[in-house]
C-alpha cells in the first residue's frame, strides 16, 4: 500500500473491475426489486456540476439499496431530441444526429469516469427509431381511443425558435428555452387530451402527499385548478353567424344580478364576429390583433391596467331580461372557464377597475359588512340584495339557488371546471419524433399502419433558421400513397414535443429491448412504479405531469396490466440547485456593461480577487445558479482531475441537505479531500494491526465505547438514508466515527479487534459516498469480494447497551466537570461522584449548596453562594 492516495489510478481501477463483473445489472427475475432513477439529461454536451449532483445523489441511494440486498434498476438513458441539436446544427454546419451522438459519447464518459453505478446495457437515446417507433404507436392507439387530435386552434409562437410552445413552456410571456416574446398564432395543431384524467390527476395528488414534495404537489394542484361553480348561458340579443348564446363560467352564482357587462377573451371565437356589421369592427379587429400578440402571463397579472373595447353588441340577463354590454377585456382568457366572464364590478376587483375605466354600472348584491372599504370590491360572503326574490338569502345558500333555478329554466347548469388544457404535442421543428399521420384529400387524417413504423427522420435535410419544419422541403418524405386509397397524398411534417419522449423513458427501462411494444408488460409491472425519482422541481407541471397523464393512458389502453398502480413513482426527491459567486469586470466597451470571468480564471491574492494573468481586480457578485451566461461555473473534470471523483461526490452530497443549495465553496472541497486523505492515512499507518485476526473478548471501557460510536454510527447513517434521504448527515455521522477511530488508541488484542471492526463499518458506510477509495481500503485490508457486493452493516443492539453514562454537572448555570455514573445511580450516588472530581471540588470551595436538582442519567445541577 502506498503512504500516498493517488486517486486517478484508484478510480479508473476499479471503474473497470465494477464493468468486468457487471456489478451494476439489474436482473428481471430476481425477486426484492428496488427501481432508482434521475431524470435523464439533454446531451448538451458535456456534464455541469448540477448533473453532478443529481446523480451522485441517486448513485449513492442506488449503492445503499443494493448493499441492502435489493434488486436494483439504476438506468441511464439520453433526452436526445429538441431544438438546441438543430441550434447547433446551423451555428456549426453539422447534422442535429451527429452532433447528438457526439455528446451522447463524450458525457457518457464523463458519467463513467465519476463512477457512477448504471446498469449501460439498458442505455438508449430517445432519437433511436427503435424508441421512437413505439412512441407512434401509442398515438395512434391514442387517436383511436379519442385521446388524440387535431384542430385549428391560437397557439402560442416563438418566432425565434420557429414553433409553437406549450402553455407550461412558456414562463412570464417568454419561450423556456430562448426567452424570446411569445405571441399567439392559429395553426393547425395535434393536441393530447390531458383533460380527460383532469379529476384523475387531481385525486392522485393526495396519494402521493408525504412522499411527494409539497411545492410539487401544489404546482400541480394550482395548474389543474379545478373550480365548482355554475355555467350560464347568455343569449344574444341578435344572433351571430348561427350563434344565440354566451357561455360564462363562474364560481359566484349568488352575484349574477350584479353582472352589468360581459368580458370575453381576445381568442373567443365571438371576439371578432360581434363586431361584424359594426360601426366598432375595424376597431375590434385592431384590438384583437394587438392583445393575441400580447402573451396572456403578461395580460393575466393583478397589477396590469385594465383595458378593453366594446364589440357593439349585447347579451340578454338571463334572469332579469336586461341588456347586457360585450366587451373584449385584456384579463380575460381562453385558459380558464369558457373564455367569458359575467362582469360584477362591486364584487370583483378587475370588474370594478374596469368598470370606473369606462364609466360602466356598478350594482351591489351582497350585502359588505359595516367595516368594509367603499372603494374596493367586496369579494366575501354576506347576505343577496338587489336580487330580486333572493334577498334575504345568505350567499352560499343563493349560490345554490340560483344555479338551481337556471337549470329549471334550463339557462344553466352547474359545473366544474379545470384550468388544465389539453397538451399541444405538435412542433415545426425536424429533430422530434415525426408525427405518424397522412392527410389526403379524399380520406382526411390517415393513420399510418402499424407494419410501416417508424416513421423516420430522413437524413438529408436542409436545415435552416426560416420559418416551419424543414421536413416540408423534403419531397420524399412528404409525398405519399393514402394507404386507403392510394391516391397521391401528404405527410405530417410537424413532430412531437420532446415531453413526449421524457414522459415513457421510465417504462421502457424495464425492458429496452423488447421488440414487440413500448413494454413488456409482466416485467415492467414488476418494476414499477419508480421507487424513487430524482431531480429539478422546475419540472413540476411539465415533464412530471405529462409522465402522470401518460402513465395512466398505457394503463387504460393495454401496454400495462390494469392491477399497475395509477402513479409511476412512489416517491420523488427534488435536488437543490448548485451555486458560485459571480466574478466580473466593469467593461470599458459601451456595447458591454461587464465581462464576467471563470472561478477559474481568479485566484485570491492577499485577500483580493482578482485574474490569475494580470493580477487586475475583479468585483465579486452575488451567488447565483452555475450558468454559461455568468461564467460562473466549475468544470467537473478539472475538478476529478485534481481531487478525484470521490471528492467531487462527497462535496456535492455533504455540503447541503439534498433538496438544498449548495453553495460552491473551495474549502469545502478542500475539506472533503482531507476526510479521505485521514481514512487513507489510517489505514495506512495501522495496516499491519488491522490485518490480523484477533478477537474482541474481554475489551476495555474504551474500546466497548467505540463499539458503541460505530453501532450508533450504522444506525444513524442507515436511517439518514432510507428514511429521511439526507445525504449530508450520513456523511457527517461518518467524519465523526473517524475522529473517534483516530482518538481511540488500542492496547491489547481485544481493543485492535475493535479497531479492524471499526474501518471494517466505516468502509461499508462510505462505499456509496466514495465508492473507489473505499474499494481500494477493503482491498488493502484483505476483502476478498467487491465492497459494492457486500451487505450493508446492521446494528448490533448488544453494542448499544449502555451500563455507565456520561452526567454533565452545572453550578450556578455553568457545565463544570463531565463524570460518568452507572445507569440508575440515585440522586445521592451521582451527587457524592459528583463531590470526588476535583473540577468539582475546586468550585465548590469556601461555597455553600443551596438547591440540587439531578435530572436522571441527563445532568446534575447545583446552585450555591459563598459560606457566611
Amino acid at each position: 500500500m502506498e503512504d500516498a492516495y493517488h486517486a486517478d489510478d484508484i478510480e479508473k481501477k476499479w471503474q473497470r473491475r465494477w464493468a468486468e463483473q457487471n456489478v451494476f445489472s439489474a436482473e428481471n427475475d430476481r425477486d426484492r426489486k428496488a427501481y432508482i432513477v434521475e431524470m435523464l439529461p439533454y446531451p448538451s454536451g458535456r456534464i455541469h456540476m448540477g448533473h453532478v449532483r443529481n446523480y451522485s445523489i441517486g448513485d449513492a441511494i442506488a449503492r445503499f439499496t443494493r448493499m441492502r440486498g435489493q434488486n436494483v434498476l439504476h438506468p441511464m438513458g439520453w433526452d436526445a431530441f429538441g431544438m438546441p441539436a438543430e441550434n447547433a446544427a446551423i451555428a456549426h454546419h453539422r447534422h442535429p444526429r451527429d452532433w447528438t451522438l457526439q455528446n451522447i459519447a463524450q458525457m457518457r464518459a464523463q458519467m463513467q469516469r465519476l463512477g457512477f453505478g448504471y446498469d449501460w446495457e439498458r442505455e438508449f437515446a430517445t432519437c433511436d427509431p427503435e424508441y421512437y417507433r413505439h412512441e407512434q404507436e401509442m398515438f395512434l392507439r391514442m387517436l383511436e381511443a379519442g385521446l388524440a387530435y387535431r384542430k385549428n386552434a391560437l397557439a402560442n409562437w416563438c418566432e425565434s425558435c420557429q414553433t409553437v410552445l406549450a402553455n407550461e413552456q412558456v414562463e412570464d410571456g417568454l419561450c423556456w428555452r430562448c426567452s424570446s416574446p411569445v405571441s399567439q398564432r392559429e395553426l393547425a395543431q395535434w393536441f393530447l387530451r390531458t383533460t380527460h384524467y383532469a379529476q384523475e390527476l387531481l385525486d392522485g395528488l393526495d396519494e402521493l402527499a408525504g412522499r411527494w414534495p409539497d411545492k410539487v404537489l401544489n404546482a400541480q394542484r394550482n395548474w389543474i385548478g379545478r373550480s365548482i361553480g355554475a355555467e350560464v348561458k347568455f343569449k344574444l340579443q341578435n344572433p351571430v353567424d348561427g350563434i344565440t348564446e354566451v357561455a360564462v363560467f363562474t364560481t359566484r352564482a349568488d352575484t349574477l344580478y350584479g353582472v352589468t357587462f360581459l368580458s370575453l377573451a381576445a381568442e373567443h371565437p365571438l371576439a371578432l364576429r360581434l363586431a361584424q356589421g359594426t360601426e366598432t369592427a375595424e376597431r375590434v379587429a385592431a384590438y384583437v390583433h394587438k392583445l393575441q400578440h400580447e402573451h396572456k402571463a403578461q395580460r393575466s397579472v393583478d397589477d396590469t391596467h385594465k383595458e378593453g373595447i366594446f364589440t357593439g353588441r349585447y347579451a340578454v340577463h338571463p334572469l332579469s331580461g336586461d341588456l347586457i354590454p360585450i366587451w373584449i377585456a385584456n384579463f380575460v382568457l381562453m385558459d380558464y372557464g369558457t373564455g367569458a366572464v359575467m362582469a360584477v364590478p362591486a364584487h370583483d376587483q378587475r370588474d370594478l377597475d374596469f368598470a370606473r375605466t369606462y364609466d360602466l354600472p356598478i350594482r351591489q348584491v351582497i350585502a359588505p359588512p359595516a367595516h368594509a372599504r367603499s372603494d374596493e370590491a367586496y369579494t366575501g360572503p354576506g347576505i343577496m340584495i338587489n336580487s330580486a326574490g333572493f334577498d334575504g338569502t345568505p350567499s352560499e345558500t343563493g349560490k345554490t339557488r340560483i344555479t338551481e333555478l337556471l337549470e329549471m329554466r334550463e339557462l344553466g347548469r352547474s359545473t366544474v371546471s379545470y384550468r388544465l388544457r389539453d397538451w399541444l404535442i405538435s412542433r415545426q421543428r425536424y429533430w422530434g419524433t415525426p408525427i405518424p399521420v397522412i392527410h389526403c384529400d379524399r380520406d382526411g387524417v390517415v393513420p399510418v399502419p402499424l407494419g410501416d413504423l417508424p416513421v423516420t427522420l430522413p437524413l438529408d435535410v436542409t436545415i435552416t433558421q426560416q420559418g416551419g419544419s424543414p421536413l416540408a422541403l423534403h419531397p420524399s418524405f412528404v409525398q405519399v400513397q393514402c394507404p386507403k386509397c392510394q391516391q397521391p397524398a401528404r405527410r405530417e411534417t410537424d413532430t412531437f414535443d420532446t415531453f413526449v419522449e421524457s414522459s415513457w423513458y421510465l417504462h421502457r427501462y424495464t425492458t429496452p429491448h423488447y421488440a414487440d411494444g413500448p413494454v413488456d408488460p409482466i416485467i415492467a409491472k414488476a418494476w414499477l412504479p419508480v421507487d424513487l425519482y430524482i431531480g429539478g422541481d422546475e419540472h413540476a407541471v411539465m415533464h412530471l405531469m405529462y409522465a402522470r397523464f401518460w402513465h395512466r393512458v398505457m394503463i387504460d389502453l393495454g401496454y400495462l396490466p390494469a392491477s399497475t398502480p395509477r402513479e409511476f413513482a412512489k416517491r420523488l426527491l427534488t435536488q437543490g440547485m448548485v451555486c458560485h459567486e459571480v466574478y466580473f469586470s466593469n467593461d470599458t466597451d459601451v456595447h458591454r456593461a461587464k465581462t464576467y470571468h471563470y472561478p477559474s480564471e481568479t485566484e485570491l491574492r492577499d485577500g483580493v480577487r482578482v485574474l490569475k494573468d494580470d493580477g487586475r481586480p475583479v468585483e465579486v457578485g452575488p451567488v447565483i445558479k452555475m450558468s454559461k451566461s455568468k461564467n460562473n461555473l466549475i468544470d467537473p473534470d478539472e475538478l476529478v482531475a485534481k481531487y478525484g471523483a470521490d471528492t467531487a461526490r462527497l462535496f456535492v452530497l455533504f455540503a447541503a441537505p439534498p433538496e438544498g443549495q449548495v453553495d460552491w465553496n473551495d474549502a469545502g472541497v478542500e475539506g472533503m479531500h482531507r476526510f479521505l486523505k485521514r481514512i487513507w492515512r489510517y489505514v495506512y499507518t495501522n495496516h499491519d494491526n488491522l490485518m490480523h485476526s484477533r478477537s474482541q473478548e474481554e475489551t476495555t471501557p474504551a474500546a466497548a465505547a467505540l463499539r458503541r460510536i460505530i453501532h450508533q454510527t450504522i444506525m444513524r447513517v442507515t436511517h439518514d438514508i432510507a428514511e429521511r434521504l439526507q445525504l449530508n448527515t450520513a456523511v457527517a455521522a461518518q467524519m465523526e466515527m473517524l475522529n473517534a477511530l483516530l482518538a481511540f488508541k488500542p492496547q491489547t488484542d481485544a481493543d485492535w479487534a475493535v479497531a479492524q471492526e471499526g474501518i471494517d463499518v466505516l468502509l461499508r458506510l462510505l462505499a456509496p459516498f466514495a465508492p473507489h477509495v473505499a474499494e481500494e481500503l477493503h482491498a488493502v485490508l484483505g476483502g476478498k469480494n467487491l465492497i459494492a457486493t457486500r451487505q450493508w452493516p446492521v446494528a448490533d443492539e448488544a453494542a448499544l447497551q449502555q451500563d455507565h453514562v456520561e452526567v454533565p454537572i452545572q453550578i450556578n448555570g455553568k457545565v463544570r466537570a463531565r463524570i460518568r455514573v452507572a445507569i440508575g445511580a440515585t440522586e445521592n450516588e451521582v451527587r457524592a461522584a459528583a463531590l470526588k472530581e476535583p473540577r468539582v471540588a475546586e468550585h465548590l470551595h469556601d461555597k455553600q449548596i443551596l438547591k440540587a436538582l439531578y435530572v436522571p442519567g441527563r445532568i446534575l445541577t447545583l446552585v450555591v453562594r459563598e459560606a457566611r
